[in-house]
C-alpha cells in the first residue's frame, strides 16, 4: 500500500499531533487486541509512531492485514495475527506464535470486545453469554497468557484494558457494562497479585467516543452523545490512545490497579442511551 492510498482514517492517525517523544516506545513490542477497530487501531498507530513494534490481533484477517499494511507504509514495524479471544486454543496459538516471532511482548492492550444495543429485558441467553464471554472471559484469557510468559521469562510487563464507564449512566448495553465492570474488578485484584512479578494492570474507561462502531447505534442516540458528559462533547479514539501511551509506558511505572476515565466527566454526571430513551425519563 502506497502512502497516498491510506484511507482518511489511517491518514489522520498517521499525522495526528501527539505530546509524546518519537522514541518513547523504542525497543518495545506491543500487542493490541481489537487492533483493526477504532480505538485499537488508534493505539497501534500511536505506539508504532513512538517506536514500538506493533502486533495487531483480532478476528478478521482482511481488516488486520489492511491496518498493518497502512502502518508499514509509514515506516511502522507492524504485523498481525488472527485470534478469537473467546477461544482458549486460539489465544494459546497467538501467544505461541508471539514467542517465536517476537520473543515476547512488553505491553498488552486489550481493546477487543463487542456488544449490541438492546433492552436488557429482551436479551437472549446466547446474546448475554456471547458478550460476557468476549468482553470478560476473552480479556482474562489474554491477560493470563501474557502474565504467564512474563513470569516464566522473569520480565516486567504492563496491561491496559479498555473498558467502559460503569458508575453512571450507560444504558442499553447492560451485558457489556456487567462484563467490563468485571474486568475493572479483576484488574484491581490482579494488580495486587501480580505486583511481585512486576506486572502492572490498569484500565481506561472511555466515554462516548466517535469510532466506526458508532454506526451500530441509531441516529437518534448518536445525536445525544455530545451531551452525555459535562464537557458536552464526544471523545476521539486518539484521546484514548494518548491515555494508553501513558499507562503502558515508563511514565506510569508507579501506577497500577487504576481506572483512568477518559470520558469528559461522564463518570460524574450525564447519561448515555444506546437504545431509545424511554418516555418515562424524558423531561
Amino acid at each position: 500500500m502506497a502512502v497516498a492510498e491510506l484511507d482518511a482514517g489511517d491518514a489522520a492517525l498517521a499525522e495526528h499531533a501527539t505530546i509524546y517523544a518519537p522514541g518513547a516506545y523504542a525497543g518495545k513490542t506491543v500487542l493490541v487486541s481489537g487492533g483493526a477497530g477504532g480505538i485499537g487501531r488508534a493505539c497501534g498507530w500511536l505506539l508504532g509512531r513512538l517506536g514500538a513494534r506493533v502486533i495487531l490481533a483480532g478476528r478478521d484477517p482482511h481488516k488486520l492485514e489492511a491496518a498493518a499494511d497502512a502502518m508499514k507504509s509509514r515506516g511502522i514495524d507492524a504485523a498481525w495475527h488472527a485470534v478469537d479471544i473467546r477461544d482458549e486454543a486460539s489465544v494459546a496459538t497467538l501467544f505461541a506464535w508471539l514467542d517465536t516471532a517476537t520473543g515476547g511482548i512488553d505491553l498488552l492492550v486489550n481493546s477487543a470486545g463487542g456488544q449490541f444495543p438492546q433492552a436488557a429485558i429482551d436479551f437472549s441467553e446466547k446474546g448475554w453469554t456471547t458478550v460476557v464471554n468476549t468482553n470478560l472471559n476473552g480479556t482474562w484469557r489474554m491477560m493470563q497468557a501474557a502474565a504467564r510468559r512474563w513470569r516464566d521469562q522473569a520480565k516486567p510487563g504492563a496491561i491496559v484494558n479498555i473498558v467502559v464507564v460503569t458508575r453512571h449512566g450507560l444504558y442499553g448495553v447492560a451485558h457489556t457494562v456487567a462484563a467490563r465492570a468485571g474486568v475493572v474488578a479483576l484488574s484491581e485484584t490482579l494488580a495486587v497479585e501480580w505486583a511481585p512479578l512486576k506486572i502492572r494492570v490498569n484500565c481506561i474507561a472511555p466515554g462516548a467516543v466517535e469510532t466506526p462502531g458508532w454506526r451500530v447505534y441509531q441516529e437518534e442516540q448518536r445525536r445525544t452523545y455530545a451531551r452525555s458528559n459535562p464537557m458536552m462533547r464526544a471523545g476521539s479514539a486518539w484521546e484514548i490512545a494518548e491515555a494508553c501511551a501513558y499507562l503502558g509506558g515508563a511514565g506510569a511505572d508507579y501506577v497500577t490497579g487504576e481506572t483512568l476515565h477518559v470520558a469528559g466527566g461522564s463518570q460524574l454526571w450525564g447519561e448515555t442511551w444506546t437504545i431509545a430513551r424511554p418516555d418515562y425519563f424524558k423531561a
